[in-house]
């Protein structure tokens, strides 16, 4: 035993021998052959040699749900001694289980290792002088016999006579390699998988002693969450193992769908001990959800008993993503009764490579070149359906003629099209050398002190754990030209990605359709062939995404992936499918009826346009031409007594301000401007004002004239004659400008956009700027026809024949009336009804003078000439 290994106790090699020769008793089991060096072939799966690598291959199968196995969980205890003790006592239970399967890809995965022993011995300048051995184990997919496979490879196995090994190749489970890598761990014993992909084995902390040809599993979630954004799906289900691979890659896959909108619809598990159970509970979640794609991580061998039961329960309809632990799987893709359902299969593979002379070296295997290797001789009896030797364990096969050859045969075995974990193997060989290259080299080997040294040993003192130092250091270039180099446990992430299609005979063959090279997704979208024929990728979501104009709305207690789509609401958009908020529209714009996009809002003012506009423009048009009209009569007649009677003067001042009143409306009508919004209530002010004025002269004027018999009335009509009465008008007018002048100057009246009123659109106002100012105008106004109302109502009795007062009287109240109500009317008008409300109040109320004052003259003037004399005016 070599002097590294430290159980070199009495005990424990009395108690390996115990162990390992009590195994006599198990030779009718396949998995116990490997343990007798009468069943190895020097040359076969043994080989001696200066520095022997080990080989851990689950060359066989043990079906799952064995009723031994299904209540075993080995455990990892403190104590060495106690894992050779669990495994042999397994081991004794299993030895005689029946329906172990052969694997004869398998096989080739450890033959590779064979050729590329070989082939690095013939290679002149990768380790010259020292020649490499092998020792290759079947580990028989489990557990308690791997573990031995990996003890009886250390120890050196020297009860049978053989050298132990400094490194071993294996084993391909994580599971496996998770038990082996602990328990060799405290011995430096370095161990290079090609098939464990679960991502704890990258721990270097607790696993410090393993390294891998095959990226982690956390690559290959990622990619498949790659995959999965990249097609859209959003609700994905999962069934995976129930082991360490299984359930780490699952992990990872959620870890990486976090916050990308991705969801697990259901996640179920698999176990090897409750095989039946399980798929059943599986596959009625995958009936019962109504995601279209299944994420599955399993082994091959567990996926077609789950295919096999979705196949029975002819669900069609799901798109597979497969891990590459059963993507490439000859076994799965050439059994026709998985066609329906494993059509368009969607998977991530280790990468493919070519092996020079590899194809060769396999078709020129033949059990005459080796008569004692026991598992080609069972290649033969698979293939061939004979044996080769008298003394098979099949009595019922026939013996084989001997020219049965494997030049021309097309099985798992000879099938070099797609090198994949068998690339892996060969990558793991090398890299072996390649450290046992750089731990052999030494500057000086005629140094006294050479082979003492940890960088550098002779060949029969080769350290594991020196070989370890170098492992982590290992740096070459293959012969495909691609850089080898170990980062921690992992090497840099490199993916197949393949598609299970159909072919014309009705088959189905693997594609490649893509490749995952670190962080770069190259995929050829359109050579993907997809279940069910369609041509387009399936959809796979919970709820169907929101289109542009809604937002997500997240369902109370269920995943984010299922939701509510609601319409944005007024103002606000959505121009991306699947949008988690409606935003705002910028200030001057509004959401269109879709609310996909901003549009400008509509701008709303009074126009000549609209219908309320072109009625008011009518009525303020027919006003002013009603007063034109009156005032051309007036004019035509001024010389007749009913005109000469009511102070002509006065009258047509009248008529011009009430015009003026007509057209000032005009004013208030089409898009404000700073010019628009200061003339409109400048002008209304004073333009009433002189109307306004005009009446209270007229009043004073009557009153005066009427009470001329009273001392002193003969003096105030002199007083108050044609001038003072233009006077007053001017001073009346001129009160009014002031105010006009001083709120233009100060807080004039401006054009406002009012956002806010109408979601929609922005209403075109004239802000009055000065409260104030615009109360003082108005209150004015109100003073003047008080004033006048007052006159008018003590003049109301005087002789109706001369006297206008009680029409003024009318007219100020239907003046009063109006402005009255205009006031509250004019708050509470929104946008351009406030505007309509004025020019309302201005055309009323010009019209209530025109019509009270004016159209009675009018009606005797046209109508009763006759009483349009000096006589009649004077009668009482």
């Amino acid at each position: 035993m070599s002097p590294w290994f430290t159980w070199q106790s009495a005990a424990v090699p009395l108690l390996l021998t115990c162990l390992l020769s009590d195994l006599g008793v198990v030779q009718a089991s396949v998995c116990s052959r490997w343990d007798h060096s009468i069943e190895l072939d020097d040359n076969g799966l043994f080989q001696e040699g200066d520095v022997v690598i080990g080989g851990l291959f689950p060359i066989h199968n043990l079906p799952p749900g064995n009723k031994y196995l299904s209540s075993y969980r080995l455990t990892m205890p403190t104590v060495q001694m106690f894992f050779l003790l669990s495994a042999h006592l397994i081991f004794s239970l299993s030895s005689h289980l029946p329906g172990l399967s052969f694997q004869g890809e398998i096989l080739r995965w450890a033959h590779v290792l064979v050729f590329a022993v070989d082939e690095i011995n013939r290679n002149p300048f990768l380790l010259p002088g020292v020649r490499l051995g092998y020792h290759i184990l079947d580990s028989c997919n489990q557990h308690p016999w791997s573990l031995l496979a990996a003890l009886t490879l250390v120890s050196g196995g020297k009860l049978i006579g053989k050298s132990p090994v400094s490194i071993i190749i294996g084993d391909s489970a994580s599971t496996q390699s998770i038990i082996v890598a602990r328990t060799l761990g405290p011995f430096g014993v370095p161990l290079i998988s090609y098939q464990a992909s679960c991502a704890c084995l990258s721990d270097r902390r607790a696993f410090p002693n393993f390294f891998r040809t095959i990226p982690s599993d956390v690559y290959q979630a990622r990619t498949m969450a790659r995959l999965a954004q990249r097609f859209g799906w959003t609700w994905v289900g999962a069934i995976v193992a129930d082991n360490d691979y299984g359930r780490l890659a699952i992990q990872e896959f959620e870890e990486e769908i976090q916050g990308t909108g991705l969801c697990l619809a259901f996640f179920e598990t698999l176990s090897r001990g409750n095989l039946e159970r399980d798929v059943k509970r599986a596959v009625d979640a995958v009936q019962g959800s109504t995601a279209q794609v299944i994420l599955v991580f399993l082994w091959y061998t567990d996926t077609e008993a789950l295919l096999m039961e979705v196949v029975r329960r002819n669900v069609t309809n799901r798109q597979f993503l497969a891990s590459e632990a059963w993507s490439t799987s000859m076994d799965l893709l050439q059994n026709p009764a998985l066609f329906t359902v494993a059509r368009g299969i969607l998977g991530v593979a280790i990468r493919s490579a070519p092996i020079n002379g590899f194809e060769a070296y396999l078709r020129s295997l033949h059990p005459s070149r080796r008569p004692r290797d026991a598992l080609l001789k069972e290649l033969w009896e698979t293939e061939f359906g004979c044996t080769s030797t008298p003394r098979s364990h099949n009595p019922s096969l026939v013996s084989c003629s001997g020219a049965e050859t494997l030049e021309v045969v097309e099985s798992s075995f000879t099938d070099t099209s797609q090198l994949r974990v068998t690339y892996n193997v060969y990558l793991a060989v090398y890299a072996a050398a390649h450290a046992l290259h750089s731990l052999l080299s030494c500057p000086n080997q005629d140094s006294p002190t050479w082979g003492m040294s940890s960088t550098c040993s002779p060949t029969h003192k080769v350290r594991p754990a020196e070989l370890l130092q170098h492992m982590n250091l290992v740096n070459f270039t293959t012969k495909l030209g691609e850089v080898f180099y170990f980062t921690g446990a992992d090497i840099p992430a490199v993916y197949d990605l393949v598609n299970w299609q159909a072919t014309p005979k009705g088959l189905l063959t693997l594609v490649t359709i893509g490749r995952v090279d670190g962080s770069n997704l190259l995929i050829n979208e359109s050579g993907i062939q997809w279940n069910k024929e369609l041509k387009r990728p399936p959809r796979s979501v919970c709820s169907e995404s929101c289109p542009p104009g809604t937002r997500v709305a997240n369902r109370k207690g269920e995943p984010v992936c299922c939701f509510d789509c609601v319409p944005c609401a007024e103002g606000e958009f959505s121009n991306t499918t699947g949008s988690l908020i409606c935003e705002r529209c910028p200030v001057e714009f509004w959401s269109n009826s879709y609310r996909n996009a901003c549009i400008p809002r509509e701008l709303e003012f009074l126009s000549f346009d609209d219908t309320m506009g072109i009625t008011l423009t009518t009525v303020a048009v027919f006003g002013a031409v009603a007063t034109t009209a009156v005032f051309v009569l007036f004019a035509y007649h001024r010389h007749t007594p009913l005109v000469r009677a009511n102070n002509s003067e006065l009258s047509f001042l009248l008529l011009l301000s009430l015009k003026l009143c007509f057209l000032c409306s005009l004013v208030f009508i089409g898009v404000p401007s700073v010019w628009a919004c200061r003339i409109r209530q400048a002008a209304f002010g004073v333009i009433f004002v002189l109307c306004l004025s005009c009446l209270l002269v007229k009043n004073i004027v009557v009153l005066a004239a009427f009470r001329s018999t009273r001392p002193g009335a003969v003096q105030l009509m002199r007083r108050f004659g044609p001038s003072q009465q233009r006077g007053s008008i001017f001073l009346f007018t001129s009160v009014q400008v002031v105010i006009c002048a001083v709120w233009l100057s100060t807080s004039p009246p401006l054009p406002y956009n009012d956002l806010g009123l109408k979601g929609s659109k922005v209403v075109l106002e004239c802000a009055v700027g000065s409260v104030a100012g615009f109360s003082l105008v108005l209150g004015y106004i109100g003073l003047l026809a008080s004033l006048c109302l007052l006159l008018a109502f003590l003049a109301r009795k005087l002789p109706d024949n001369f006297n206008e007062a009680k029409l003024i009287t009318f007219s100020m109240l239907i003046f009063c009336a109006v402005w009255v109500a205009f006031v509250p009317a004019y708050v509470s008008s929104p946008g351009k009804y406030a505007d309509a409300v004025e020019i309302f109040a201005i055309l009323a109320s010009s019209f209530g003078l025109l019509l009270c004052i004016f159209i009675p003259k009018c009606f005797i003037i046209l109508l009763r000439p006759e009483r349009n004399t000096k006589k009649h005016m004077m009668a009482k």
